[in-house]
């Protein structure tokens, strides 16, 4: 018999958990345009998901606080490549040649990333469903299925509106997003802090992001004539 409230428990924590791995996962297609990062995402989540719904109490043995600083690590890494990135696709709006190497080298480590954020945010919510699989086994894997098919949804239809967004804008929020996602889970590695935090974070580096992208090219000290000189 299926139990309400643990149905709910597992449905919450699912979406919760894969609504920031889906929101990773648009961001770095938008920035790629490789359908092999929404694979890489789910298989980061099966590989996590799959033991858990096998073997549900082993799972909270796993070192969270190393599988967090490696994740975190890989974000910080490709999210800061992706601030260069970012500053030449300003650069080509603005019309601004630029002969270093574009995009295409960090394609493959965008793939790492992606599988990376699958597998964290399945860990995170794989631990609350391993407590709540003594108490409705069934209700649990049922609220879990229905988070991820409701993401899956919710995702699809947020991907066509992203896809519409200026690339050097994109860009801007990509990596912005993937150095909210490694500060946050720096500290996780360490202390419990709450997800609202990733707000707050990803507007300051959204900010911060969007200044080095534009400095002396529309803004700052030296003026796009000045750029274009050098």
């Amino acid at each position: 018999m299926v139990s309400p409230s643990i149905f709910l428990a597992a449905l919450g924590i699912t979406v919760l958990e894969m609504s920031e791995a889906s929101a990773v996962g648009i961001a770095l297609y938008a920035e790629s345009h490789r359908k092999a990062v929404y694979l890489s995402v789910a298989l980061g989540v099966l590989t996590i998901f799959i033991p858990t719904s096998i073997v549900g109490k082993y799972i909270a043995l796993l070192p969270i606080m190393y599988v967090r600083l490696i994740s975190a690590t890989l974000l910080l890494y490709f999210g800061l490549r992706l601030v260069k990135s970012s500053r030449r696709s300003v650069k080509f709006s603005l019309g601004i040649k630029d002969t270093r190497k574009s995009k295409e080298e960090l394609d493959r480590g965008l793939i790492y990333t992606s599988y990376s954020v699958g597998m964290i945010e399945a860990f995170e919510a794989a631990i609350v469903l391993v407590a709540l699989y003594p108490n409705g086994y069934l209700s649990t894997m049922e609220g879990m299925i229905s988070g991820v098919v409701l993401v899956i949804i919710f995702a699809a239809i947020l991907q066509s509106q992203v896809r519409k967004v200026k690339q050097a804008v994109m860009k801007i929020a990509v990596s912005s997003l993937l150095l909210t996602f490694s500060s946050f889970w720096y500290v996780e590695a360490f202390i419990s802090i709450s997800d609202l935090y990733l707000i707050p974070l990803f507007v300051m580096f959204f900010l911060v992001v969007y200044v080095i992208s534009h400095w002396n090219l529309t803004m700052g000290p030296q003026s796009r004539s000045d750029d274009q000189r050098n």
